[in-house]
């Protein structure tokens, strides 16, 4: 077994670690691995950053935090992949029941050239169910599986796939969609580029997306949508808790409420009708044309605001 390059730090125990090298044709050829498993004793929280790689975290059925770094070596040689890890600091600790996992490179000089860093770092996790994660990546998607713990997954440059999530959501990414299965708490997703997918949340959902459609089947507390460049598809479970707007610049808006929930309509658009299907509306002066509709229903409450500037607006009782 080859020794393992000296770029890792004390802090990284290397006792049982795989490490594993396969060279193909010119640069972007070698692949080393580095494993690692942390023995916990309920539930932690598990955080990993990294450069330029994409993060995995799924559900294992053992009281164990297995770690698999996959760093990927752009150098012809294995020589000059020994070099370039010499400046790569792997650092996989534990404390309690919390891991960490964090992937850093030196920073770019002003006299380097091509892509950066030439090392990039993917982490695959397996996680006891009840753990939390706080994830970030520079540059790739985030996976994370069904978890019982919050969530906070933050990309610059890549999807973010998420199961049923118990806590807390946040969720970022600057190219790319975000999905989230379920959430037990509140969900505040946010995309500059792709939709945004949802099932059921059961707090406050914030989504916001400025290049795709956002759907989200239900929520159970305050919802803001807002698309610059899709249609918003929404159903608010129970009665409004608090005041929800919905808006998009490119799309139509359709949203299902429960027949029983008292609030007041505001809705508009500049691009195609309103229309409203199974609700007691008792409607404002001036509160009803083809492209405007605003009054109390089931008495008024909580402003329900939905706008529209490139298609029509659909309110339904589920």
């Amino acid at each position: 077994m080859r020794s393992p390059a000296p770029a890792f730090t004390s802090l990284l125990i290397l006792t049982g670690g795989l490490f594993a090298a396969s060279a193909l044709p010119a640069l972007a050829a070698i692949e080393r691995v580095v494993e690692k498993t942390f023995a916990v004793g309920g539930a932690g929280t598990l955080r990993v950053e990294t450069q330029g790689g994409a993060i995995r975290v799924q559900p294992g059925a053992s009281a164990a935090v297995r770690v698999v770094a996959r760093q990927k070596i752009r150098a012809s040689t294995e020589a000059e992949a020994d070099e370039l890890l010499q400046k790569l600091e792997l650092t996989l600790e534990q404390s309690g029941n919390d891991v960490s996992a964090v992937a850093r490179y030196e920073k770019r000089s002003s006299w380097s050239f091509g892509a950066w860093p030439p090392v990039t770092v993917e982490f695959e996790v397996t996680v006891p169910a009840e753990f939390a994660t706080r994830l970030r990546t520079s540059g790739g998607g985030i996976v994370v599986g069904s978890l019982s713990g919050a969530c906070e997954a933050r990309t610059s440059g890549g999807a973010i796939k998420l199961g049923d999530i118990g806590g807390a959501v946040i969720a970022q990414t600057s190219g790319g969609g975000i999905t989230l299965a379920s959430g037990g708490g509140t969900a505040k997703l946010h995309t500059s580029g792709g939709s945004i997918t949802v099932g059921r949340v059961a707090g406050a959902a914030d989504l916001a997306t400025s290049g795709g459609g956002i759907t989200i089947e239900a929520v159970g507390g305050k919802l803001r949508a807002h698309t610059s460049g899709g249609s918003i598809r929404a159903g608010i479970t129970g009665a409004l808790a608090e005041d929800c707007s919905l808006s998009t610049s490119g799309g139509s808006v359709r949203v299902n409420v429960s027949p029983t929930a008292a609030f007041h309509l505001d809705a508009a658009t500049s691009g195609g009708g309103v229309d409203a299907e199974g609700l007691t509306i008792t409607l404002e002066k001036s509160g009803r044309d083809r492209s405007r509709l605003a009054g109390a229903v089931n008495g008024g409450g909580p402003v329900l605001k939905l706008r529209s500037s490139g298609g029509g607006i659909a309110v339904r009782a589920m």
